[in-house]
């Protein structure tokens, strides 16, 4: 969705519009979701989205500002609750179950689907292996599509430190392809253009 069409959904949601959240909600949570799934890992990722809506749900009326404005506030209220769980998670002694093992996707969907999934599941692990200030910065500007200054905004940095650790982030990231193979060049080529 184009940031005209969010401001547009947004505007309505913003007037009480239940179908236009939805809208806004189905634009911002796969980013979100991507976003969450490296800083506190895929098996939490759903549910700090979830306690993130609700505060969005609860300060909606709060708000003002534009698309970038919206993203920008709903990543920084999930990146809050992500650091609490992370904070929460240092302060309880280790799981013994296996709810840190990701679950596999399952074998109905198209070729297709399950490819591009691979992929962007594979581009994320290795974005998980960037140092957290550069996965922060990279996921922020090329998965949430922020601009530098709301992803300054959310990290609590200032914008060209962001401009560089996400430069750093996406530098270590195709260096990392092209040593282990560990997936096409070109997604990351592809990440790396959107990037700058």
């Amino acid at each position: 969705m184009t940031d005209p069409e969010l401001d547009h959904h947004l505007e309505h949601a913003l007037a009480g519009d239940e179908t236009a959240f939805t809208r806004v909600f189905r634009a911002v949570q796969p980013p979100l979701l991507r976003y969450l799934s490296v800083i506190v890992g895929s098996s939490y990722a759903e549910e700090i989205a979830a306690e993130a809506w609700v505060r969005v749900a609860r300060d909606l009326q709060r708000f003002r500002g534009d698309a970038g404005g919206f993203r920008a506030w709903v990543f920084t209220i999930a990146r809050h609750r992500a650091l609490d769980h992370r904070r929460a998670e240092a302060r309880r002694p280790p799981l013994t179950d296996d709810r840190a093992l990701e679950s596999l996707p399952g074998q109905s969907g198209v070729a297709e689907a399950v490819e591009e999934i691979i992929s962007t599941e594979a581009a994320l692990r290795l974005v998980a292996q960037l140092p957290h200030d550069q996965a922060e910065a990279v996921l922020l500007r090329v998965v949430a599509g922020l601009d530098v200054a709301r992803a300054a905004q959310v990290l609590g940095k200032r914008p060209g430190t962001v401009r560089v650790l996400a430069h750093r982030g996406l530098r270590r990231l195709g260096d990392m392809v092209e040593r282990a193979d560990a997936v096409p060049l070109s997604l990351v080529r592809g990440v790396t253009e959107a990037g700058t």
